[in-house]
């Protein structure tokens, strides 16, 4: 048996049922066999000390199966000495459970053609992706059968979210089910009850290929940031959602319901629009002006969106969607959370410098802008952000809940998302984590290159044109 390094096995237990919900049963030490195939866990009581085991398999498609799972061992010597027997060194995987879906290899094409973005995950710099894709998705209870076809080719960002959202949800401790073809998720926790959820992607009128494609620019007017074409794209794309009915469904009826959408109407659109979402929300924009020196934010509202369409603004306005409970948003659903979840967790790095830079949130009231930050992603300092040590999933995981919701959706069910509530017709901002990123974009660096500051990073991009024209130049 290998112990386990605690960021690799943070991963594995976003396969379990919970995830990282143990309970009472803390997680006190972990194992797998050389090959990386079976998993034991062993777990402490939180009070009494009482020592449990918990052993995984992987089956033949590779995805975990939880073979043994006993309490009252009477030392840790002794639960060792069990795994060893319960981990089966060397032994077939386990098989597919008769009237089981056996999962489609991620890797395997199977005559398709990939897309360029899956395509880049065979990359060196992009290894961690494709094996942490690869794990979520072996840990979805059970995914759409063309789930891997689909990430293959053009739906790979929906997919992207799907797997990102799972992370999200069983690393607050969710029991996360796929018990019913839709919605998508049924999430589930010991203290804040029971919801569904239905994963959804802004996506452009006219595909594009991100793998290059020029970064988008954030209007430069106030008013087509919150109400132009972003707002009116979640618009429809939310609107797509709720004719649907899932609200309605038998199984879904008495609980609340939530939309949980990610932005990919351009290319990365996600940097700069939630201001849009908000726009469409809550019917309400904001300007900057100038009170006592310092740029704050004065609000207003408005009913319609910008557009010859004159859409509505203001879906939680009244009690006309009282169906949906919540949109839950995050603007970091891309390959570079994905590695830097994987670098923080101490995986190996395959390339020379990674840095994140942008701007958290200024938590100050009114302050309209954010601070800006630049960070070698594996710096200590980097990891310091967050009090477990690396990036967790939930760090830019954002709920904005409906006022007028029929069955609310418990603040408590996603404890540690970021959550913006209507409160005596005032937006109350609930954080769990001090750190929040209000944008933020990545950089795979060469290792020589010089680690940039904020202010510098207009240089260094000056510079890298000018190498990158030169290396045309000589390559014509």
């Amino acid at each position: 048996m290998i112990e386990i390094p605690l960021g690799r096995f943070d991963i594995y237990a976003l396969a379990l049922p919970r995830g990282h919900g143990f309970g009472d049963q803390i997680p006190h030490e972990a194992w797998e066999t050389d090959d990386g195939k079976a998993l034991a866990i062993i777990t402490r009581h939180a009070d009494h000390g009482d020592l449990g085991l918990i052993v995984m398999r992987r089956r033949t498609d590779g995805v975990w199966a939880t073979t043994y799972d006993q309490l009252g061992f009477v030392g840790v010597d002794a639960a060792r000495d069990r795994a060893r027997v319960e981990l089966r060194e060397g032994e077939p995987p386990e098989p597919v459970p008769p009237g089981i879906q056996r999962r489609t290899a991620l890797y395997d094409l199977e005559g398709r053609e990939p897309s360029e973005i899956f395509r880049i995950l065979t990359a060196n710099s992009h290894r961690n992706v494709a094996w942490l894709l690869n794990q979520l998705y072996l840990s979805l209870p059970r995914p759409d059968r063309n789930w891997a076809a689909d990430c293959q080719t053009g739906n790979f960002h929906t997919r992207l979210w799907e797997a990102q959202l799972l992370a999200s949800f069983r690393e607050q401790g969710l029991l996360v089910t796929q018990p019913c073809h839709s919605p998508d998720f049924r999430i589930e926790n010991r203290k804040g009850g029971t919801a569904w959820v239905e994963a959804v992607t802004a996506n452009p009128q006219e595909r594009f290929e991100p793998v290059g494609a020029m970064p988008s620019l954030q209007p430069e007017q106030n008013q087509e940031l919150f109400f132009g074409a972003a707002a009116l794209r979640f618009a429809k794309t939310i609107g797509s959602k709720l004719q649907r009915r899932y609200a309605d469904m038998d199984h879904v009826a008495g609980y609340p319901f939530a939309i949980a959408l990610a932005d990919f109407h351009a290319p990365s659109s996600m940097v700069w629009s939630r201001e849009a979402l908000l726009g469409y929300l809550y019917g309400f924009g904001a300007d900057a002006i100038e009170v006592d020196g310092k740029r704050v934010a004065a609000g207003y509202e408005v009913d319609r969106l910008l557009g010859p369409s004159k859409f509505p603004a203001g879906l939680f306005r009244d009690e006309a969607h009282a169906e949906l409970s919540a949109v839950i948003f995050t603007n970091a659903c891309a390959l570079s959370k994905f590695n830097r979840v994987a670098l923080t967790r101490g995986m190996q790095s395959h390339v020379g410098r990674y840095v994140r830079y942008g701007r958290f949130y200024d938590r100050n009231p009114g302050v309209l802008d954010g601070i800006p930050f630049c960070f070698d992603v594996l710096s200590d300092e980097y990891r310091a952000l967050w009090p477990q040590g690396w990036e967790p999933w939930c760090a830019e995981l954002e709920v904005f809940h409906n006022p007028f919701a029929r069955h609310p959706l418990p603040t408590e069910l996603l404890p540690e998302a970021t959550h913006w509530l209507e409160v005596d017709e005032v937006m109350d901002c609930r954080h769990y984590y001090d750190t929040g990123i209000l944008w933020s974009r990545s950089l795979i660096m060469a290792a020589d290159d010089p680690m940039p500051t904020y202010e510098t990073l207009p240089a260094w991009f000056e510079d890298l044109a000018r190498r990158r024209a030169a290396r045309r130049i000589r390559d014509d």
